[in-house]
């Protein structure tokens, strides 16, 4: 094979993005050549291609070797399952499901390891990220004691809202700014330290906006290590912060407006105080401007990464196996504040699944639905 036959599923703002860059060019050695939306109107722009209204009918047309499912969030594991078990290579959108119980459903439908079966985390791919990992995983940071997180740069508008009927409901959607725009730095939480042992989650649904479901966030976190965390959020505040700070024994790490700062110790926290007689000295610190080069996070890379795993084997930067590990974050961030209780992880998927479907049953919301026009979604990363 010397060119991937990708297919895209799901013709929203993220699936129109996805394959305008696609038909320019912007990624090698792959054509689209297939899209599929139910509203048919969608399809418009794409007639050269074929068009589907039913994404079944287009995964077993031949058309394609792959498919990206940009879909409303439910439909990842439906479809994606029926993609894997047709025997296609599968790139995911974020999430890759809804609840912890439906990825591993997904999860497990891909039984044949030569399917490639990645996940859209482009955050991944930004320098700064990378560079941050690369640091701890060298243990730069030695025992890492602390994490803070506050991205509340997510704004976004009533109008936001209001554009698409799945959009903000336990029906549609499943959840809010945590299964919508935080799957990025909650997988980006676990690639760089891990998944904590205890989540306690205080979510405001419907705080800033017309809607049912979480739009303000704050849980706090414990590690087996003994380490601490805190992560906060929201798609009502502005201008917003996007801050990331990681402490550890040898000092802290911030990123922050495209920024890696290293406040290193000279020793170790630890060490300095078993071994100084006074109570009230710190170890002297460098204040280090890592140099960063490259872009910020971006889709195209990881469109790229997975034209290269399926034609040159190419190891992924981001398997959608590993997005589980963000869904049960924000599963178990909403369910712990639903319950008020902390929750251990692992969670138990299926319990977190019996709740949702409570909460879809007992739902008195009514969707107020306005169509906007396409818009840039440039803008939102």
């Amino acid at each position: 094979m010397n060119e991937l036959r990708i297919g895209i599923i799901g013709l929203g703002s993220m699936g129109r993005n996805h394959a305008e860059k696609i038909i320019a060019g912007d990624v090698r050695e792959c054509k689209l050549t297939a899209v599929c939306d139910i509203d048919e109107s969608s399809l418009t722009k794409f007639k050269e291609l074929r068009c589907f209204a039913d994404s079944h009918e287009l995964i077993i047309s031949g058309e394609v070797d792959a498919v990206l499912i940009a879909t409303p969030h439910y439909s990842h594991t439906t479809i994606g399952i029926d993609a894997l078990e047709s025997g296609l290579h599968v790139l995911m959108e974020k999430p890759i499901s809804v609840h912890k119980a439906d990825a591993e459903r997904l999860i497990a439908a891909h039984r044949n390891k030569d399917q490639v079966f990645a996940a859209m985390f482009q955050q991944r791919t930004s320098s700064c990220y990378k560079k941050l990992k690369q640091l701890i995983d060298k243990g730069e940071l030695g025992k890492i004691s602390r994490v803070n997180w506050i991205v509340t740069d997510w704004y976004r508008t009533e109008a936001y809202y209001a554009d698409g009927a799945w959009r903000a409901s336990w029906k549609g959607e499943g959840g809010g700014v945590l299964l919508n725009q935080c799957p990025h730095q909650l997988d980006l939480l676990q690639w760089l330290c891990g998944m904590p042992a205890k989540v306690q989650g205080f979510c405001g649904l419907g705080r800033w906006h017309d809607i049912e479901v979480e739009d303000q966030v704050t849980a706090y976190m414990e590690y087996s290590n003994g380490a601490t965390g805190v992560f906060v959020t929201t798609t009502g505040e502005a201008p917003g912060t996007n801050r990331l700070e990681i402490a550890g024994e040898m000092g802290k790490m911030v990123v922050e407006n495209e920024r890696l700062i290293f406040i290193r110790n000279e020793e170790s926290s630890i060490e300095h105080s078993r071994n100084f007689a006074s109570g009230f000295t710190k170890p002297e610190v460098w204040n280090i401007d890592i140099p960063i080069e490259g872009t910020a996070g971006r889709h195209t890379e990881i469109m790229q990464n997975f034209v290269d795993a399926v034609l040159e084997g190419a190891s992924l930067i981001a398997p959608a196996e590993e997005g589980i590990k963000s869904v049960e974050l924000a599963n178990a961030i909403l369910y712990s504040s639903l319950k008020s209780e902390i929750v251990d992880l692992p969670m138990d998927g299926r319990e977190y699944e019996k709740e949702l479907q409570r909460l879809i049953a007992e739902s008195v919301y009514q969707k107020r639905v306005v169509k906007k026009p396409d818009e840039n979604m440039d803008k939102s990363f």
